[in-house]
């Protein structure tokens, strides 16, 4: 039996790291409606947010060829190939090829597009049926902590513990110096404080003796830095300003979502996170629905955000309860008592800002912290949010898309130190 030998040039699916890949992906995977004028989904009759394939296929071609993902030669190698007699090129095959693995790996789920179905596209034409696709829990929960690595990455911080605060209570982990057991305390000896203050209360017989006796006010307890739960509402802007002017604002604010539902599941179980979704309207959404959500055609309804948040802190049994604001757009929607809703398109209706400044006051009276983070600077809206602040002795960040997540999870981290006492 003879053998032929070639030059391996190997698979160019190995030079190609699949996870960064679907984190170079995560404009697309989390879009907003931003290339939607009316910012409504493709097909507003599709509930499951199925989009078309192609988008897919153009996004991983872009990423390709402009993101690093391949060496100059492998791309070179790939623009240089002709089409085989299938009409298909080799990097065609390869961003196919890519599709198929990351629905097989579970990021993507592939559907036939209906409609092309009822009309009867690719059915006995010749040509392939188009697909749709859908992002699955474990692509989002996989964008989640990507942007959580990133975000942290970018202030500097490489590990992460519980929330901090200036008091010491007795505990597992002993940060503090120990001190005299007292009565109610967790009996958390430190051993060698303990048996110090016996020997020197004996003095000599300590060592001269058969053994070290050890009395009640010999025992000392370590300290461990006291760690508070904190429940948090996450109130979202989703109304149509959120992608206009140029700039899509709702799809940053969705990553950095992900990311601090990703840090408080890991890191600090003992918190909770609600989302609270405010536009003509507001209503409370499942966090795992939070990525698939995307803009309308909608108002600012301020008030009714904050109430709805409120009426769900007052609920939580926590040391620390707190309102996390993201919005770009002046109020200007308010739910009348009998339910109709008031529009302003013009923003800051006295009307509107009288009864949002209220319902701040009552956030501040059942002790619930507002913290706005505003994507945009209008001098207006800055002393709106200024005032907000003063109300609630929370804080206000004017910051962009780019720099949300920094601010948001430093925030985050840093809160209980500068709130509890």
């Amino acid at each position: 039996m003879k053998y032929k030998y070639t030059r391996y040039t190997g698979d160019d699916l190995e030079d190609i790291d699949l996870e960064e890949l679907v984190s170079k992906l995560s404009r697309l995977l989390l879009a907003s409606g931003f290339g939607n004028p009316s910012g409504v989904a493709d097909d507003p009759t599709d509930a499951t947010d199925q989009r078309p394939e192609q988008a897919l296929h153009d996004a991983l071609l872009d990423a390709l060829l402009n993101e690093d993902l391949l060496s100059d030669n492998a791309v070179s190698q790939l623009l240089g190939d002709a089409a085989d007699a299938d009409g298909a090129s080799q990097l065609e095959q390869l961003v196919q090829r890519l599709i198929e693995q990351m629905a097989q790996q579970g990021y993507i789920t592939r559907h036939p597009d209906p409609n092309a179905e009822r009309s009867g596209q690719g059915a006995g034409d010749g040509t392939q049926t188009p697909m749709r696709f859908e992002v699955t829990d474990k692509g989002l929960d996989f964008l989640g902590y990507r942007a959580l690595r990133d975000l942290l990455g970018s202030v500097g911080r490489s590990s992460l513990g519980r929330h901090d605060t200036r008091d010491l209570a007795t505990g597992v982990e002993a940060s503090g110096a120990p001190k005299q057991y007292a009565f109610g305390d967790t009996l958390n000896l430190d051993a060698s404080a303990t048996i110090l203050n016996a020997v020197r209360r004996m003095g000599p017989d300590a060592i001269a003796g058969p053994g070290i006796d050890v009395e009640y006010a010999d025992l000392m307890v370590a300290q461990g830095e006291y760690q508070s739960a904190c429940a948090t509402v996450l109130m979202l802007d989703c109304s149509h300003s959120m992608i206009l002017y140029g700039e899509d604002r709702f799809t940053p604010a969705k990553q950095v979502a992900l990311a601090l539902a990703n840090l408080i599941k890991h890191q600090y179980p003992g918190d909770t996170l609600r989302v609270v979704l405010f536009h003509d309207s507001a209503e409370e959404i499942p966090l795992r629905q939070l990525a698939r959500v995307r803009v309308g055609p909608h108002y600012t309804n301020t008030r009714e955000g904050l109430r709805m948040a409120r009426r769900i802190l007052e609920r939580q049994q926590r040391d620390m309860r707190q309102i996390v604001m993201i919005t770009d757009g002046k109020p200007s929607a308010l739910t009348q008592p009998d339910g109709q809703i008031y529009r302003n398109p013009f923003g800051l209706d006295p009307w509107v800002i009288a009864e949002t400044f209220a319902e701040v006051a009552n956030c501040r009276k059942a002790g619930i912290l507002i913290n706005t983070f505003m994507l945009a600077q209008d001098y207006e809206l800055v002393s709106f949010v200024k005032r907000v602040s003063q109300i609630c002795h929370g804080k206000a960040y004017f910051t962009t898309p780019r720099t949300l997540g920094k601010y948001v999870l430093t925030d985050y981290l840093n809160k209980k130190t500068r709130t509890v006492h």
